[in-house]
């Protein structure tokens, strides 16, 4: 192994910046490294390679025997390297010291109902996230989205933010808006629609015929397009219940698409018709009103222009 690969660049103690050493000739890592980094006592450069502090073509390595390759680039880090861990069905909209808000996929569980469980859900993954930065982090469930509904939802990064916010939900909360794909025309270009909400035996929400008989609901709708099959609704919540637009858009005679749990019998995109789109919020420790919208699913669309292609 030729002694010119990583001259003058050895010492990397107490510097901050990467250092990176090409690979001249195949070997193995902690080798390589023992003779690029000679300042450095054994236990030293092992203990580098063990706290993620190397990586090899911007991939973190630590196994003694990874076997390098001529042309390869081998840095070393001060710090230890983050590798991002990959997600499934979920998307970092926003992350700062106290809240992350992320788009989360239709099919995904937002938290597992049962802690045992080993089935991926959002906040499984977000956990794995911030806990991949700092292990002592952790996050805390604010709301929840259905695992058929996606769009997007919150979660907060500490114990007193996760009390603050749920406190304070009705005021913090500005905007929180869904679209949802019903079946049927909507008549009514707007309306409003309230009621009790219960849970019967099989977990199954209803609208109580009794006033004061469950939780009071508030669901406010506005048509942006329709037809003879189907209609898109913006959808403004009053109050976040379980299932509550979905047993609203049933109660009206419109169910979602896709909800066969609440008398859809349509099923034209796979998946249940239901979107989060917009939440807006101010922000528990600096008072700044963060809103983020998402645009609304494409297949949602594709349902109107499927039909007036069938009529022409």
């Amino acid at each position: 192994m030729s002694n010119s690969q990583g001259q003058n660049q050895s010492h990397i103690k107490g510097q901050s910046q990467l250092k990176q050493f090409t690979v001249q000739e195949a070997s193995e890592l902690l080798p390589f490294l023992l003779q690029t980094l000679s300042s450095l006592g054994r236990n030293s450069v092992k203990s580098i390679l063990a706290r993620g502090q190397v990586s090899v073509n911007d991939k973190p390595v630590t196994a003694y025997n990874y076997k390098l390759e001529p042309g390869q680039t081998v840095t070393v880090s001060k710090d230890k390297v983050i590798e991002e861990v990959p997600f499934v069905g979920v998307k970092i909209l926003h992350e700062d010291e106290d809240v992350i808000v992320i788009l989360k996929d239709a099919g995904l569980l937002s938290v597992a109902a049962n802690p045992q469980e080993n089935e991926l859900t959002a906040y499984r993954q977000v956990m794995a996230h911030v806990r991949n930065h700092d292990p002592k982090s952790r996050i805390f469930v604010l709301h929840r989205l259905d695992r058929d509904t996606s769009g997007i939802m919150m979660f907060a990064k500490s114990e007193k933010v996760q009390q603050l916010l749920q406190t304070t939900w009705q005021e913090s909360v500005k905007e929180r808006t869904y679209v949802a794909l019903v079946e049927g025309t909507v008549k009514k270009p707007e309306g409003k629609i309230s009621s009790w909400l219960k849970e019967n035996k099989s977990l199954k929400m209803y609208s109580s015929p009794y006033p004061n008989d469950g939780q009071y609901a508030e669901t406010h709708y506005k048509v942006i397009q329709s037809d003879r099959s189907y209609s898109l609704l913006e959808i403004q919540l009053e109050t976040g219940r379980k299932n509550q637009i979905r047993v609203h858009m049933q109660d009206i005679g419109h169910p979602i698409v896709g909800d066969k749990k609440y008398g859809s019998k349509a099923k034209p995109i796979g998946r249940l018709g239901l979107h989060a789109r917009v939440l807006a919020f101010v922000h528990p420790v600096t008072g700044e009103v963060l809103r983020f919208e998402t645009e609304i699913p494409k297949m949602f669309l594709r349902v109107f222009r499927d039909s007036t292609d069938a009529r022409k």
